[in-house]
């Protein structure tokens, strides 16, 4: 017998939310993002399918700045798949300026020669299709993704994402101690846990670094081989 707690989670969550904006998305590549069923929201994290995104954009606003690179990697069952990695810059209209480039490295030559922003999605959907999307520092991936989403399709799906960010803020919070917002910083927690300085805003970095940084948090949580996906959702 379902519970009351599990048939509104059921009846409100992601999976209902998919299934209803399926109904109405328009055919291509966003229904085909959305006619694959979610994992149940009581999942163990440890058997999950995951996607690790970043982005690299042309400034922090996704209503006037665009997405510049894509980069992702899965992780299956706790464990990171290289094979699967995917980066790829995108010839974006946006001018490029110099403050920002000093931080993404990409140059006007390799943005001109970089694929079309359709294309770049339409290969991020098809990898995402069934998974959870990990990133850290949601706010960056949901609004470009979901502007990118609306400019091409005139539809905007929801994403489900666990966020490395709000996992540490969480736990700080907890404490009931101030903190430094410094210590949430990507390079900061793999400091913490005590993993390798990697080279960032380089987006297939950041998305292997963002893997090993929530593969270490969860390892680290007490009764970690119970955890939920439904304790780490945003």
């Amino acid at each position: 017998m379902i519970s009351d707690h599990s048939l509104i989670a059921w009846l409100t969550g992601f999976e209902a939310k998919r299934k209803r904006q399926l109904a109405i998305a328009p055919k291509g590549a966003i229904s085909d993002f959305l006619s694959v069923s979610l994992p149940a929201h009581n999942t163990s994290i440890k058997q999950l399918s995951i996607l690790s995104v970043d982005f690299e954009t042309t400034g922090l606003h996704a209503v006037n700045d665009k997405l510049l690179s894509i980069g992702f990697v899965e992780i299956n069952h706790q464990q990171i798949q290289l094979k699967t990695s995917y980066h790829q810059i995108i010839n974006t209209k946006k001018d490029l300026h110099a403050d920002n480039v000093i931080i993404h490295q990409i140059t006007d030559q390799q943005k001109a020669q970089g694929k079309p922003l359709e294309e770049v999605v339409e290969v991020l959907l098809k990898a995402l299709a069934g998974k959870i999307m990990l990133v850290h520092f949601a706010r960056i991936e949901k609004q470009f993704l979901q502007r990118a989403c609306l400019e091409l399709y005139g539809f905007a799906p929801s994403f489900p994402m666990i966020d490395t960010l709000m996992i540490a803020k969480r736990q700080l919070d907890k404490r009931d101690l101030a903190y430094d917002p410094s210590a949430l910083r990507l390079s900061a927690l793999r400091h913490k846990y005590s993993l390798p300085e990697h080279h960032g805003h380089d987006a297939l970095n950041d998305a292997i670094a963002t893997a090993e940084l929530f593969m270490a948090q969860v390892n680290h949580m007490p009764n970690s081989n119970k955890v939920q996906l439904r304790e780490l959702l945003l």
